[in-house]
């Protein structure tokens, strides 16, 4: 098959940790051919979406993980599948790019299908799942975070729209700077914010569940470092291995046909002890670890999902 990668630079990756890397390195070793390009140039010309990249062979070294043919202009129709990988921000960049993607249907396969990534943003889609998730809220007002704040105490206070643990902050019954932080955040950007009940189990680690086709295949835990609230591996978090409970399954088989109904093939969920916090389709992680750890292979079980529906 012929295979595009849209994805941020792939010099920057870390061969050892990049769930993209790992996937087109699957691919490759499929005998797939692999092409990379930059969501800054996709592109919609007269009918036609088409971007500007390179062939690609991905190899296991570090500082060079890829060897990359001349710039060219492909039409992505030509293409069997197109993977969707670049990494939030979920701006109107990262939008504008689903839709020129979703023009795709029909003729290629965009994993994750970008319609629905752009209509189930992680910390949206969950909201079609209170029973599983703690008491949250969105809001801009100040007023509304507030009284959610008089009403739970400990709180986590965050960006509606980031990613990697950035702009993450807890928020204890004695802390006197939800003002300040609502400042800061509203004076650079329009988006909500969003606060949820803080869960003391995050002390014991955020859980990574991987989904495949919407079917649980494994976990990693992220332990937040010494002093730390935020669990994300881009932040400290270390990574362990674990296994999946009771709740872990009852959550997966309860949002599982969603996300396979909506071509969402590779997903991460977060759980801190019994809840679902995040639902990640746009750009999920988590692949090599859960490999090393658990010695599967869960890129090959994504490709085979996908070449499956083709």
């Amino acid at each position: 098959m012929k295979i595009a990668f849209q994805m941020d630079p792939i010099g920057a990756v870390n061969i050892n940790a990049d769930s993209s890397f790992r996937l087109a390195e699957e691919a490759q070793a499929r005998g797939h051919e692999l092409f990379y390009y930059g969501p800054d140039q996709l592109a919609y010309q007269e009918g036609r979406i088409t971007a500007r990249g390179h062939d690609m062979t991905v190899q296991r070294v570090a500082g060079n993980p890829a060897v990359l043919g001349p710039l060219r202009e492909v039409d992505l129709a030509d293409f069997d599948v197109v993977w969707l990988r670049q990494d939030p921000p979920f701006d109107m960049h990262y939008i504008t790019s689903t839709h020129l993607l979703d023009r795709l249907k029909g003729q290629t396969l965009v994993v994750n299908d970008p319609f629905w990534v752009r209509n189930y943003p992680e910390k949206l889609l969950v909201l079609n799942f209170p029973q599983l998730t703690p008491p949250t809220a969105i809001a801009r007002d100040l007023d509304t975070i507030r009284a959610f704040k008089a009403r739970h105490g400990d709180i986590i206070l965050k960006p509606l729209y980031g990613n990697g643990g950035a702009g993450v902050f807890r928020l204890d019954e004695n802390d006197r700077n939800l003002s300040s932080l609502h400042e800061l955040f509203t004076g650079f950007s329009r988006e909500p914010l969003i606060v949820q009940k803080y869960l003391p189990a995050v002390r014991k680690g955020d859980k990574r569940v991987i989904l495949v086709d919407g079917e649980a295949v494994g976990a990693i835990n992220r332990v937040p470092a010494e002093g730390e609230t935020r669990s994300n591996m881009h932040v400290g978090g270390r990574p362990e291995k674990i296994g999946l409970t009771e709740r872990d399954l009852e959550i997966c088989a309860t949002i599982g046909p969603l996300l396979r109904e909506k071509g969402q093939i590779f997903v991460g969920i977060d759980v801190i002890g019994d809840y679902l916090t995040e639902i990640n389709v746009t750009s999920p992680t988590g692949i090599q670890e859960l490999e090393r750890f658990d010695g599967v292979n869960i890129a090959a079980r994504i490709w085979e999902a996908i070449e499956a529906k083709l």
